[in-house]
């Protein structure tokens, strides 16, 4: 046998009945067989406390566990909790021991994970209060509940200053200190983890250790491998420090990049494959299917089938002529016992009161709200209604009332606002429905939001509605012969109830009246429901089971108990059952546990009465802890083990199987512990591998009867599932939901299923409803179910449901942590798959060190227990997080903010390096086994051409002693000035665009004459020597370049690297003689120097370039593309590479001191190792390629364009690739609203990302994960470090351009004053 079952005995089973795995029902045989079965979850060092716990969460103890309940029972007697402690609907006592046991073992080789840098002002939180009251205390509408608030609060200031003085970031913050001046600080226990770096700033001597780009698998003892590199840390453009060598700056900055570094030298992840893809489609690394990887290796699944539906002879032909049987003749009978906010009976509503009063709501809707002629509402029209959840009788008389007018009803929650989380879904509901009128009660009516006028409040995303008041006095009673008509269930829709995906989309299931009337007859024969029973119902009475099993078929006297009782006293559904002596109950697991939690010894409670306890979350696989622990505390008050009877149930199917109520003879419940591993692959494997990978599950009984239940594959075809394959849950019946209103096309794909065999072929012709469940079939046909389609995350083709997740993340000590339990959990695609995101409150009070420390053991825990790797860990400030109309935390909302950058987090940490596995393998540059020659030859041998572009001559002018005439600027100038005096050259423009000034040839050259005069005059220099000039861009700049040798300033000195100490003479060409020169200067020949330009990069280079005068140049213009390796290439390559110029106006050479002929003669005068070797071209820096064009040139051949990409200076040389600066930047400027102006570059092979704030710094975390997601997904690289400043501070010279290399010395010196500095791991 594949599963692993462990049937749970009765105390008292008849001795003939055997079970396989349970033979001997001694208690020494019990004991004997309980120790095997928990042996793999004890560990070694496991504690006599820790069996006794153990023992205590077993379902059926034996006589030696009573010391363990009572000692539970003095553990668990006090009623409240913390707003830190777990959400109980995950608890559970053996997976909380694993997870503790897998941390253990990380326990010598801590995560050495560097903390983030913040600013002061970016520890302030939101306060806690400010969405909604913290009543509301769980991640979802399954949440626990609790009595009281968790104490007095603290003053924001409090915890804000708590958390500074005791965390560790707070004082490494160096924004809040100047020029890398820094406190004395308690090194956290993290960063005792890291070698740290040691600088002696007297001997320049660093010893660090770098992570080599080659291989990152080295050492982990950094303190093992030290290495000495004499740097020269003054000057200012030293290149990156090649792999291996120190990192030459003194600064935390640095220590932290070191701490990533060492993080990421043990890759855990598969090797890539050997190639790499460049399509777009294949650009994604595909991981080798591990041959060990369990396949399911059953036979193929078999449908089930449950019992027949029986027929009884006076069951009702309509629900509504069931209600109309009791008013009549069980009028004085209780139907509905309503409960105020202590817990005490506030109304009782009998079933004659019930009907007489839908009929009147009845009449009111079909003749009252209209004209005579008109009405506004019709039998078939969709209404909406809208009542809060501690009004249960308002509903029942508008939902019956509606049935019996033949209108459809559409329950939603009350709107509390605008920004109620997923309004605008609902409004889409509404929509889609049809709905123009909502009924509501007069109470909740004025508690609805208006404008100042008084009106209601236009939802987002709502219709415009008109609102109706179901109170007793605003109906109208009916003539004597007017009576509702009830037809016989058909196939007409009943009611709408509403669902929302797993993309927070909100859509409305349509029940038939023939469906809604199947499904309480098939409740009827599984529940064994009498007449007049009572039954407790803890649940939203407006949908699912709360409704279906509250209907009035059987005659049941239901006793409804709010949200609000519960939140004020957990255990008045308890009360309630003892005292009405109820004989069935509706619960989920939180209650149950809640409801242990505020028991007390209370001897007048008994819960004997019960025959039948159903949980209505029993699908969900962490519900058997606490039903395990209520039957444990309340079987002493008679409560039987047989009772207890978990269901699954969806908007879609109803009710899909429910565990039948303990009688003779009926199946036995049952357990499987299940590996985690298997299950994430989709197979059902008894967990052998992993002691701590385990999930027990238990059985949610046996189909529905009439139906027809089978497995199918959960995405694709459904084709059905192998018996040891987990698929998802498809049912055939006639109590079910037929459609999703007003959407056709999703109703095909979830109503209309025909599952198909191994070949393909239809099983038959009836159609099956997708219930949402994912699970299996066991023995005896009982249904297992592990998950829901909801909270299924598919990462790297493995599935991992989100309440595991959460589950084990709220294992790990939370307390100190998380606010009230409350985390999310949910996925987004970045990068061609799924990446797992996990959100929680932090409570107030945490500390910055332990909020930190407790993310590093998620991270561990969930590596450990589920294989996979956290794509982002976010923690958000306590009651933030958008919230269901019950309390728990909206998934789809959150994930929506998220995505945005609206979430606000106050601690986040980015895990991408770890989790993104599918990048392409890094390009290496490949041997050349040719010379470039032959390169050349084979490519002409092929028939292609070289990548290279001629200018068109210019041609000769026709009188060619003017040329000589005029050969230099100067002479052109002069020349101009007499002929063309009034020809405008430049024209000056202001910021909006329009001319403020222009200059003319004659003015040009009258200004030229004057400023040449004052320098003869009165700056004393010589014939060659430099003269700086000093304007900004405008018509004075430009009216010197046409007289003597200039260039250059102080920035020259600095730059080159020499200390010159030069007085040099000042004077403004405002006040300039006006004579003109005597003389005006005439190079002796075209060789001479005629001006020095200077070329500016970005990477912090500034250099001067010779340029000779160029006036009389009329020759063509050469290009040639040249690859990374010398050789040319072909036009149609597209690969951008170095772009060589050959031209006569080329510069000659740089202005330098040194004379570093190396340098100039690869500049200027490079030549080709192929072709014309002696031709000398120079290297324009840029790159870019050639593209043939269906243009045509001056002599009729197509024209090659030249594309220029960007500079070569600026590339950023990362997984073997180029990547332009500007690229990465403008993508990171589009990620978010509130950046401003950003840069990158790169530090010992990370990625740097520093982002300028323009919003709050509320909203600087928010920009860390947008910012690695685009950088992720449109260039295909992950970021190391994301750095969020204040604006102004990246520095841009006076051309506007982005000076990279002097923010990157900035930040690794300390002196950025960052906001907020993010390492991804």
């Amino acid at each position: 046998m594949v599963v692993c079952f462990i049937y749970l005995l009765k105390p008292f089973s008849p001795p003939e009945f055997k079970i396989n795995l349970f033979c001997d029902i001694t208690q020494k045989g019990y004991e004997k067989k309980r120790a095997k079965v928990l042996a793999p979850y004890l560990t070694q060092t496991q504690s006599k406390n820790t069996e006794i716990s153990l023992s205590a969460s077993a379902p059926e103890p034996g006589p030696s566990n009573s010391s363990s309940s009572s000692s539970r029972h003095r553990r668990t007697r006090r009623p409240h909790r913390s707003s830190g402690t777990r959400d109980e609907r995950y608890r559970s006592d053996i997976h909380t021991e694993a997870v503790q046991a897998a941390l253990a073992k990380h326990k010598e080789e801590k995560m050495a994970l560097p903390m983030p840098t913040k600013r002061r002002s970016a520890y302030v939180q939101s306060p806690i209060d400010n969405c909604t009251p913290p009543d509301s205390s769980s991640s979802s509408d399954d949440e626990a509940v609790s009595s009281e608030s968790a104490g007095p609060q603290q003053s924001p200031d409090t915890w804000i200053n708590s958390s500074l003085h005791g965390s560790s970031t707070s004082s490494s913050a160096s924004s809040t200190l100047s020029h890398g001046e820094s406190r004395p600080t308690q090194p956290s226990a993290l960063a005792e983890a890291f070698a740290q770096t040691r600088i002696e700033c007297n001997t320049y001597i660093i010893r660090s250790y770098i992570c080599s780009s080659h291989d990152l698998r080295i050492p982990r003892s950094v303190e093992s491998v030290r290495e000495c590199v004499f740097v020269r840390l003054s000057h200012p453009t030293l290149p990156d420090p090649v792999p291996g060598v120190g990192v030459p700056v003194s600064s935390r900055v640095s220590t932290k990049i070191q701490q990533l570094l060492n993080t990421l030298k043990r890759p855990k992840r598969p090797p890539l494959s050997e190639f790499f893809m460049d399509d777009q489609e294949e650009i994604v690394e595909v991981p080798q299917a591990d041959p060990n990887t369990p396949k399911p290796e059953g036979r193929q699944i078999i449908p089930v089938k449950g019992e027949p539906l029986g027929v009884v002879s006076n069951w009702p032909p309509a629900l509504q002529a069931a209600l109309a049987r009791w008013g009549a003749t069980q009028g004085k009978s209780p139907a509905l016992t309503a409960l105020d906010i202590t817990g005490k009976p506030l109304y009782t509503l009998t079933y004659g009161k019930l009907w007489s009063r839908s009929v009147k709501l009845a009449y009111t809707l079909l003749n009252k709200l209209g004209t005579k002629n008109e009405q506004i509402i019709k039998p078939g029209d969709r209404v909406a209604l809208v009542y809060p959840n501690s009004d249960p009788g308002m509903f029942w008389v508008a939902f019956y009332g509606c049935l019996l007018a033949e209108v459809i009803p559409v329950p939603i929650e009350v709107p509390l606002s605008r920004k109620d989380a997923g309004s605008s879904q609902v409004g889409f509901l509404l929509g889609s429905c049809g709905v123009g009128l909502a009924l509501t009660s007069e109470i909740c009516l004025k508690g609805l939001p208006k404008t100042p006028t008084g009106e209601i409040l236009q939802f987002k995303g709502w219709p415009r509605l008109k609102w109706v008041v179901t109170d007793s006095k605003y109906l109208t009673k009916p003539s004597k012969d007017w009576q509702p008509h009830i037809p016989t269930a058909n196939t007409d829709t009943a009611y709408i109830e509403y669902k929302a995906s797993k993309e927070g989309t909100v859509m409305g299931v349509a029940v038939s009246k023939v469906a809604m009337l199947t499904h309480c007859q098939a409740l009827t024969q599984a529940c064994n429901y009498c007449e007049g029973e009572t039954l407790v119902n803890v649940l939203d009475f407006k949908k699912d089971m709360g409704l279906w099993h509250g209907s009035i078929m059987n005659r049941i006297h239901t006793i409804s108990v709010p949200y609000a009782v519960m939140k004020a006293c957990p255990q008045s559904w308890v009360q309630r059952v003892h005292i009405h002596k109820a004989r069935v109950a509706l619960a989920k697991c939180r209650d149950l546990h809640w409801a242990m939690m505020a028991h007390r010894e209370q001897r007048d409670t008994s819960l004997a009465s019960l025959r039948m306890l159903i949980v209505a979350d029993g699908a969900n696989p962490w519900s058997v802890s606490s039903c395990d622990a209520f039957l444990n505390v309340f079987q002493a008050h008679g409560l039987k083990s047989e009772v207890i009877c978990p269901c699954a149930t969806s908007p879609e199917a109803m009710t899909v199987a429910i565990r039948r109520p303990g009688v003779a003879g009926a199946p036995l419940p049952a357990r499987a512990v299940l590996s985690m591993t298997g299950l994430s692959h989709g197979v059902i494997r008894v967990n052998t591998e992993d002691k701590n990978s385990a999930l027990t599950v238990q059985d949610v009984g046996h189909v529905m009867p009439g139906a027809l239940m089978c497995i199918v594959k959960p995405d694709g075809p459904p084709m059905l599932c192998k018996t040891d394959e987990i698929g998802e849950i498809v049912v055939n019946s006639r109590a079910g939901g037929t459609m999703y209103y007003g959407l056709s096309g999703v109703t095909k794909n979830t109503f209309e299923v025909i599952p198909v065999n191994a070949s393909g072929t239809p099983i038959g012709e009836i159609p099956f409803v997708r219930s949402g469940l994912l699970g299996f079939v066991g023995p005896g046909s009982l249904i297992f179910v592990v998950g829901k389609n909801e909270g299924l995350l598919m990462v790297s083709g493995r599935r991992h449901n989100a309440d595991d997740l959460v589950a084990t993340a709220l294992a790990v000590e939370p307390v100190k942590t998380v606010y009230r339990g409350r985390i999310a959990v949910f996925s987004v695609t970045v990068f061609y798959d799924e990446r797992i995101v996990i959100v929680a409150e932090q409570r107030p009070d945490a500390s910055e060190e332990d909020s930190f420390q407790w993310m590093s053991r998620v991270l561990q825990a969930i590596d450990s227990i589920h294989q996979v790797g956290l794509y982002c860990l976010a923690l958000v400030p306590a009651n933030t997080l958008p919230k269901t109309p019950l309390g728990g935390i909206h998934i789809s909302d959150t994930k929506q903010l998220f995505l945005e950058g609206a979430l606000h987090p106050c601690n986040i940490l980015m895990c991408p390096h770890t989790c993104v596995t599918n990048m392409p393998k890094p390009r290496q540059k490949q041997p050349v086994g040719v010379g470039p020659a032959s390169i050349m030859v084979g490519n002409l041998v092929a028939g292609k051409r070289i990548a290279q572009a001629a200018g068109r001559d210019l041609g000769l002018i026709e009188d060619q002693d003017l040329v000589r005439k005029h050969h230099f600027l100067t002479e052109a100038l002069q020349w101009r000035a007499q002929t063309d005096p009034d020809h405008t050259l430049y024209v000056l423009l202001n910021a909006k665009g329009v001319a403020v000034c222009t200059a003319t040839c004659v003015q040009l050259h009258k200004r030229a004459e004057k400023i040449a005069a004052a320098l003869m005059e009165r700056s004393g220099i010589n014939i060659g020597e430099n003269v700086v000039l000093l304007y900004p861009p405008g018509k004075s700049h430009i009216l010197c370049p046409v007289l003597v040798v200039f260039e250059r300033l102080g920035q020259l000195k600095n730059y080159i690297g020499v200390k010159v100490k030069v007085t040099y003479p000042w004077f403004s060409p405002d006040d300039l003689p006006r004579k003109r020169p005597p003389t005006i200067y005439k190079p002796p020949n075209a060789e001479m120097i005629a001006y020095m330009d200077f070329s500016v990069s970005t990477t912090g280079m500034l250099t001067g370039v010779k340029v000779r005068d160029f006036s009389h140049h009329l020759n063509r213009f050469f290009l040639v593309i040249l690859g990374s390796f010398g050789e040319p290439l072909t036009p149609g390559s597209l690969q951008c590479v170095c772009i060589w110029v050959n031209s006569p106006h080329n510069a000659t050479e740089y202005y330098t001191i040194y004379g570093e002929e190396n340098l100039q003669a690869d500049h200027f005068n490079t030549k080709l190792s192929f072709g014309d070797p002696q031709t000398l071209w120079a290297r324009t820096g840029y790159l870019g390629f050639v593209k043939r064009t269906e243009l045509t040139d001056s002599s009729g051949d197509r024209h090659d364009a030249l594309f220029v990409v960007g500079s070569l200076d600026e590339t950023l040389e990362l997984r073997g690739l180029r990547y332009h600066p500007i690229d990465i930047e403008t993508s990171v400027s589009r990620a978010h609203r509130s950046i401003g102006e950003s840069a990158v570059f790169t530090w010992t092979n990370l990625l740097v990302v520093v982002a300028e704030l323009c919003g709050s710094e509320q909203d600087a975390l928010d920009l860390v994960p947008l910012v690695t997601n685009v950088v992720l997904e449109e260039h295909h690289l992950i970021v190391g470090v994301v750095v969020i400043v204040d604006p102004g501070v990246i520095p841009i010279n006076s051309r506007g351009e982005k000076q990279r290399m002097h923010l990157r010395d900035s930040f690794l010196a300390d002196q950025l004053d960052p906001i907020y500095v993010a390492y991804n791991m």
